[in-house]
């Protein structure tokens, strides 16, 4: 768009000090949402350990921050609402940033853009209130207060009406807030938080996080089990990792308790929530070998460095940061997160057995009737092994339950002894029998355990066939004909940078005089490649995540298929001892809890639950 005449020449003015803090605005406060960001920021950057937040029509009438911080005097007041005054930084040295605001910009904002009241008493000095309304500032008036701030803001947009009409609807809002509340408690686990909505003269509290105690993992699982639910912390990984002094902590899940959208993942740097596609793309990479493109991990990591190694100063709302060394920092969360699934080796999520033992608990129909039955005894217990020991000579089967072989596919393998202590050498128990040729059944010291054969032997397969191209390499093909494809300048040099990552993948490029690239390697696994469209997907990648692994994952693909082929199929019978191996090595295998795609491969019932389906007390 150009606007210019040649008839009159543009003058340069200074535009006036309520232009520039309307445009500032615009920049910080997006939404009632940023608004209460910046002022929660605000309030835990000064120490506070409660913060309450009211909200009224989705923050568009009324947005109220208090806290019990340190608070501010009155000769300080009128400072606070000038622009780039802050008490957070002198100055001096703008990549030693330990706070979350250090510009001094959101208060002047808001007042630019809305009626903003603040009210704040610090230790030894009496209450004061100062008000702006679009910019006019009021003089300092006395105020009751026992201590700490309380800033209050109406009408928000109101001196910028067509922002309004940009605004959704107040639930909407009001789904922001909450999601920028839990984000900013799950970043600080001792700060008490509460949000209310106060609609319509109502006092609803809809999010409340009480102060979280203890070390820092204590503290950090208390805290997110607040925020995310009990389900996530049950089903997550501790991680706590470190290289070059950058440190990765946080919890993440394992990849059967994934969901459809990355609504479930949470990213802070220095204690600041991001959303950077560096971090992003590196937890994709990570999770890359267990999850589809359609199932996405549930994390919160948190990552601690140096402030001088990152930059949180590049994005307007502080919600994107640029570290020094990126590669670093990607390096230390794939092999982390890693790291961490390969130690959790067979264990899925918790969450299988309850949605098992959902589905087979029937609709109560009137009031549940409750059998008191005592526990059998040991003895009993041991009558009962005896009772499955194979018979010395078995006659063979004439009658009973031989003659409906041909229409129902379940059978009982005979066992020698009991599983004692299976728990501790045998978590996955002993094979008991295999039901549809599919599905084999293993008792554990406190339940049994559902296996699906086809599944859990298809990753076992796939984990070798990973492991022996890891020994042997990824063997390339060399084309008869190098393959030239054109490129921008930009996307050369972008493929050209990580030339090197593709030719430990078997594809191997290099430039071709002006902005094209010679294809002379592909991974022969691969068999026929389109080079033009792999490289232009790659590219897209790295536009999106930063890095690339796309090669890698069609090997892999390739692999998971062959294993898929290679394993043992639904439908065969298998004796007991096959089975047994089978479980025996899921136990000692990485990852055997879900298969390639991220479903599980077996599924856990406790004898405490299978109980109380059937009334037992």
């Amino acid at each position: 768009m150009n606007t210019f005449s040649p008839n009159i020449r543009p003058i340069i003015r200074q535009l006036d000090e309520a232009a520039i803090n309307r445009i500032a605005a615009g920049e910080v406060v997006e939404r009632p949402s940023s608004a209460v960001k910046e002022l929660v920021e605000n309030a835990i950057d000064a120490g506070a350990r409660r913060i309450t937040v009211e909200v009224a029509d989705g923050g568009k009438t009324l947005i109220r921050v208090s806290d019990d911080g340190c608070g501010m005097s009155p000769q300080e007041l009128p400072l606070a609402l000038a622009r780039h005054a802050t008490s957070k930084i002198d100055g001096s040295d703008l990549l030693n940033i330990h706070s979350f605001g250090f510009r001094g910009e959101a208060l002047p904002s808001l007042g630019a853009v809305g009626r903003l009241m603040i009210q704040s008493r610090a230790a030894g000095e009496e209450g004061a209130e100062l008000s702006v309304s679009g910019g006019q500032i009021s003089a300092v008036k006395p105020c009751a207060l026992n201590g700490g701030t309380v800033v209050t803001l109406r009408d928000l947009f109101f001196a910028t009406p067509a922002r309004l009409k940009f605004l959704r609807s107040d639930r909407a809002e009001m789904m922001a807030i909450s999601e920028v509340i839990k984000r900013l408690a799950m970043a600080e686990p001792s700060v008490g938080f509460t949000l209310r909505d106060v609609s319509e003269g109502k006092d609803r509290v809809t999010f409340r996080a009480d102060p979280c105690s203890g070390d820092l993992f204590d503290a950090l699982r208390g805290r997110l089990a607040q925020v995310m639910g009990a389900e996530f912390t049950d089903n997550a990984l501790s991680i706590d990792a470190e290289r070059e002094e950058i440190r990765l902590t946080g919890l993440a899940a394992l990849p059967t308790y994934s969901r459809g959208t990355s609504v479930a993942q949470y990213l802070f740097v220095n204690g600041r929530p991001v959303q950077d596609k560096l971090l992003h793309g590196a937890l994709r990479g990570a999770y890359a070998d267990f999850l589809s493109r359609e199932r996405h991990p549930a994390v919160a990591l948190f990552v601690d460095c140096d402030p001088h190694k990152v930059d949180v100063n590049v994005h307007p709302a502080k919600s994107e940061v640029r570290f020094r060394d990126p590669g670093l920092v990607r390096g230390l969360i794939v092999s982390a997160l890693r790291h961490a699934l390969a130690e959790a080796g067979h264990r899925a999520s918790t969450t299988v057995a309850g949605a098992t033992l959902g589905a087979m608990r029937p609709e109560p129909s009137g009031p549940p009737r409750v059998y008191q039955m005592d526990r059998p005894s040991q003895g009993a217990l041991s009558t009962a092994w005896k009772a499955q020991a194979p018979m010395p000579a078995p006659p063979p089967p004439e009658a009973g339950f031989a003659e409906m072989a041909q229409d129902y596919s379940g059978r009982v393998d005979p066992v020698e002894e009991a599983p004692q202590g299976a728990d501790d050498s045998h978590p996955l128990g002993a094979a008991r029998g295999q039901v549809h040729e599919n599905y084999i059944i293993a008792q554990t010291g406190d339940g049994i355990v559902i296996v699906d054969q086809h599944a859990a032997h298809e990753r076992l397969v796939y984990e070798k066939l990973k492991h022996q191209m890891a020994e042997r390499g990824v063997a390339a093909q060399a084309l008869l004909i190098p393959e030239i494809v054109e490129f921008s300048a930009d996307d050369l040099s972008r493929l050209l940078s990580i030339s090197e990552d593709l030719a430990r993948m078997g594809l191997s490029i290099e430039p071709f005089g002006g902005s094209a690239v010679a294809v002379r390697e592909t991974p022969a696994i691969l068999g026929e490649v389109n080079a033009k469209a792999l490289l232009s997907d790659i590219l897209d990648e790295l536009a999106d995540y930063g890095s690339s692994q796309l090669v890698q994952e069609k090997i892999e693909a390739i692999l998971s298929r062959v294993a898929c082929h290679g394993s043992i199929r639904s439908g065969r019978r298998m004796r007991a001892e096959e089975m047994n191996a089978l479980l025996r090595e899921m136990e000692a295998t990485p990852h055997s809890g879900q298969c390639n795609h991220g479903r599980p491969t077996y599924v856990e019932l406790k004898l405490s639950d299978i109980e109380r389906l059937f009334g037992r007390t």
